[in-house]
């Protein structure tokens, strides 16, 4: 999932499972001054009644239309028709760079606050659920967004557009609701606060930026936040969210001309446009002169090191350039900063970012060093590269490996109508959302000497924000070119040719099982081929090895993972270079990974090139040379990865939750090692380890193969036939068996000082199948209790209701093969209100249990539960996942429809009863981590510790 706000730090834990969304709530503000206007202004009444304006066409680019309603709404339509699933995306032209003195995170919260309600829309997240949308909303710097994802029926797509109209200009911003949700969004503030390097980007850009509300994080300060009146987050709404200032666009399966007409006639059109001026902003950055540095002190255990530079606005010609820049310094492993920091040993990794902005941005550089390392060594060695970039050698192949790099990456992103749809947001918020298409193009047109040319203006001392101040007696400085005229640029421009167009696939489990065709060759490997027409061609393929049985692998978890993550570091045939280049150039993403008694390749590519990546894949699999420099930086960089938990509360509660939940033998390839004991077997390892391990272990005997898109049917078989045919695995692999663990309930708080954030883990393992009769209705029970959206028991109660907790849910699961699985629910929350979660946690258990779900719950989880599912399996990556596991299952899709027809069938007393069955209050463990020792700080206070010099803080 996404979250909320875009944060700074290209590391940052990201805790997938915890992040959810927002919102609920209710006030008649909107309502009154309506009703105040009508009967002062009988004209205005007329006005309204009057026939609303036809959309005006602006423009058409490779499959994107854009009108132009009466009102200034502009709107974007994007049919695919190979989706059978739509998005619907609003993107509104404000976010912190629109906030004024006093309203930082303004934008942020507001966003929050416009999932609360509106006159229509009453429970909006309950809504999102009831419809099985994959819905977010997010704030940026330019702009901010909501996007809903469904499957493509016209009842999903009106409801969508209604909901979008409805909240733009009649939320309801109440000052109760608002009571609640600042603390919800100090939560998510304070979760930020636990990552140190994430702490550090700030800091660095704050210092950068004397100014501009560049310099100011998206989610705010948290004084602001607590302290915002609500009359002036009522009147920011109303500024900024109108129809004059908001894109709207519509992506994937959908009727052009009848939802172009909806969204005029019956949904958008008629909302007036506002009489109230916007003012731009104005603020201009002055030109830096000087290097200026920030240092930060608080708990962690991985030493950080980031760099900032000025550049210009991204719809500047020289932004291509310095793309392209950035990844010839930082790609891995042919980079010049990656070599002289990694390849030397001195950090564990390096990496590069910047941003797609209206205004001049900025380029970062950042760097992990472990605490044994000498950061200020590591220090030298980045600024003596970065000084050098202007003098570099840089050569033609290098440029055309860095254009090989970006143009991959976006054309794997336009293949996709749902992605291209939410991407441009960004570039929406930069100007215009051709500027898209703009920078690929400059991506393609920028030659050698426009890289060095911006190697020499930009990396200047004094344009950097890194360290100490050093003072110059003839400054060198950077004045930042001013961003282009937009509209000049995007006036005339057309675009390339459309891709190829995608079939409208049905993905109910009949029609998947009709065109699937299986098979299995001699040696035991089984294939899954489901051939389809997509957009751009596009195909999804999985490859599995399952090796070894218990037995064989005692002893062996950590050498099982460093030998999976060492087969795409180079082959017999290719480096590891040559492998990254070869793969760009074939425009293919490919994911090697794996652990334990399995490994697995996923591979994303085109028709025509998928003959030629399988083969690379093959290559990368049965060839690897496990190099020995290559083993050393990936032992340092896991080094640095578990460093990073000893003082992270969620790497803390989730290890001590899942070493409680399954205690196995220390020997046994499930066990789960302390952080301690996982430095320990790092360090231990041996790349002749490696070598053995894949010797004794790797083969395609148990092997299955899945692929979904377009590509030719008999070309995948023979390849499939004569590259994994015959490898045979020298160790049979033999299925571990899940096994149930009847675990005592159990206690245990973990104190990590000075952590903003906590994480609480609660849950009872559950003798349970997924074929049991109990299972289906537990599996909608769970989504009720915490798995679905916000709507959930324990969403409503605890961050809703308490504003206790940004991120809180529940998941429920049953082994396909063993009667074994899981309950398991988690929350983030501020360390001093654990006492208030915990008895809230426990009261909505309690009260599922005793007493039950409504039919009228029932109902609205099965309709959410069920589109859900259809929309899971729209997913080219996703279905082709499913395939692939189904073939070690042995199970079709057949198993799905026959399952969704029992949650169908499904009764409220069927749910109660198997959640009173199986769910037992008395007999959960909680785990739980954070600074439980922290005082609560008074409003207008600031704790001790922090930032030490320049920095804005």
């Amino acid at each position: 999932m996404l979250n909320c706000y875009r944060t700074l730090t290209f590391r940052q834990l990201v805790i997938t499972m915890l992040v959810g969304i927002f919102f609920l709530g209710g006030d008649a503000f909107a309502q009154k001054k309506e009703r105040k206007r009508k009967k002062k202004n009988k004209t205005a009444l007329v006005e309204e009644k009057a026939p609303i304006p036809a959309p005006l066409k602006v423009t058409s680019v490779e499959g994107i239309t854009e009108y132009v309603l009466g009102n200034g709404l502009r709107v974007l339509l994007f049919p695919d028709p190979s989706k059978q699933t739509a998005t619907v995306n609003i993107t509104y032209l404000v976010g912190s760079r629109h906030e004024g003195y006093g309203e930082t995170g303004m934008a942020h919260l507001l966003e929050h606050m416009v999932f609360k309600g509106s006159t229509k829309h009453l429970d909006i997240p309950k809504e999102l659920s009831d419809h099985g949308a994959r819905p977010n909303g997010t704030t940026w710097l330019d702009r901010t967004n909501y996007f809903e994802t469904f499957a493509a029926t016209e009842e999903n797509l009106r409801w969508a557009l209604d909901l979008e109209s409805d909240r733009m200009v009649n939320s309801f911003i109440k000052k109760e609701e608002l009571d609640k949700e600042f603390s919800v969004v100090r939560n998510e503030f304070e979760s930020g606060e636990n990552n140190p390097e994430s702490v550090l980007s700030e800091r660095i850009i704050a210092t950068a930026y004397l100014w501009h509300n560049y310099g100011n994080s998206t989610i705010g300060s948290r004084e602001d936040i607590e302290r915002v009146p609500i009359d002036n987050l009522q009147a920011f709404y109303r500024k900024y969210y109108q129809p004059d200032n908001a894109v709207l666009l519509v992506a994937g399966k959908f009727d052009e001309a009848k939802t172009l007409k909806m969204i005029n006639e019956e949904y958008f059109g008629g909302i007036p446009r506002p009489t109230r001026k916007l003012q731009p902003t104005y603020t201009v950055e002055p030109t830096q002169d000087g290097e200026r540095s920030v240092t930060l002190r608080r708990v962690g255990d991985v030493q950080s090191i980031g760099a900032a530079y000025h550049i210009c606005a991204s719809s500047h010609p020289d932004y291509a350039a310095l793309d392209l820049l950035q990844v010839i310094l930082t790609s891995e492993p042919a980079g010049t900063l990656y070599k002289a920091l990694i390849d030397s040993k001195k950090a564990s990794y390096q990496y590069a970012y910047s941003f797609t902005n209206k205004d001049p941005t900025f380029l970062y550089f950042g760097a992990g060093v472990l605490k044994d390392k000498d950061l200020e060594d590591v220090k030298k060695t980045m600024l003596s590269t970065l000084d050098a970039v202007p003098t570099m050698e840089i050569s033609k192949e290098d440029v055309e490996r860095a254009k090989n790099d970006i143009l991959k990456n976006f054309g794997i992103t336009f293949q996709s109508s749902d992605r291209i749809g939410l991407q441009l947001s960004e570039y929406i918020g930069a100007g215009d959302w051709r500027l898209a298409f703009l920078y690929r193009d400059a991506v393609t047109k920028t030659t050698l000497d426009d890289v060095k040319r911006v190697a020499k203006f930009y990396f200047k001392p004094s344009n950097r924000t890194i360290g100490v101040f050093i003072p110059e007696e003839k400054p060198d400085r950077v004045i930042i070119p001013a961003t282009p005229d937009v509209d000049a640029l995007v006036k005339d421009y057309k675009g390339k040719a459309l891709i190829a167009q995608g079939e409208a696939f049905d993905p109910s489990p009949a029609n998947i099982e009709s065109r699937t065709k299986r098979g299995q060759e001699a040696s035991g490997i089984e294939f899954a081929l489901l051939p389809k027409s997509t957009r751009g061609n596009s195909v999804r393929a999985n490859i599995t090895l399952r090796i070894g049985d218990e037995q064989s692998l005692q002893n062996k978890s950590t050498v099982a993972g460093y030998t999976a993550s060492m087969l795409n570091k180079g082959t017999k045939t290719m480096s590891r270079q040559q492998l990254k280049d070869t793969l760009d150039k074939l425009k293919a993403q490919v994911n090697i990974g794996g652990g334990g008694n399995s490994v697995s390749a996923s591979i994303e590519t085109t028709k025509d090139n998928l003959p030629k990546v399988l083969e690379i894949v093959t290559d990368i699999l049965k060839n690897p040379t496990f190099d020995a420099e290559e083993f050393e930086k990936l032992r340092q960089e896991n080094l640095a990865g578990i460093e990073s938990q000893k003082s992270d509360p969620q790497g803390l509660a989730f290890n001590a939750f899942q070493r409680t939940m399954n205690p196995y033998p220390k020997s046994d390839i499930r066990y789960v090692a302390t952080i301690d004991e996982q430095l320990e077997n790092n360090k231990a390892i041996k790349v002749e380890d490696a070598k053995k391990f894949y010797k004794d272990f790797y083969g395609a005997s148990a092997a299955t193969v899945s692929v979904v898109g377009d590509f030719d049917e008999a070309t995948v078989r023979k390849i499939i036939s004569n590259n994994f045919g015959s490898w045979k695995s020298p160790i049979p692999f033999k299925r571990i068996q899940a096994v149930f663990q009847d675990i005592a309930p159990t206690a245990n708080a973990i104190k990590t000082p000075d952590k903003a954030n906590a994480l609480f883990l609660a849950g009872q393992n559950l003798q349970l199948q997924d074929t049991d009769p109990d299972y289906p209705g537990l599996v909608l029970g769970n989504y009720m209790l915490g798995g679905g959206f916000l709507s959930s028991r324990l969403a409503v109660r605890i961050r809703q209701k308490e504003g206790i907790s940004y991120g809180v849910g529940s998941n429920l699961s049953g082994s396909p093969m063993d009667k074994s699985g899981s309950f398991m629910t988690y929350a983030i929350y501020a360390p001093e209100n654990a006492e208030k979660l915990e008895k809230a946690f426990y009261e909505e258990i309690t009260k599922v249990v005793n007493e039950g779900f409504t039919a009228e719950e029932l109902k609205a989880a099965k309709a959410g539960w069920l589109q859900s599912r259809s929309v899971s399996r729209s997913q080219d990556n996703e279905l082709s996942g499913r395939l692939n596991n189904y073939l070690y299952l042995d199970r079709t899709l057949q198993f799905d429809a026959d399952f969704e027809k029992k949650v169908e069938a499904i009764t409220v007393e069927q749910v109660n009863a198997a959640m009173k069955k199986f769910i037992d209050p008395k007999k959960i463990t909680i785990v739980k981590a954070g600074d439980f020792d922290k005082k609560v700080a008074a409003p207008g206070t600031t704790a001790p510790g922090g930032v030490s010099g320049s920095g804005k803080n």
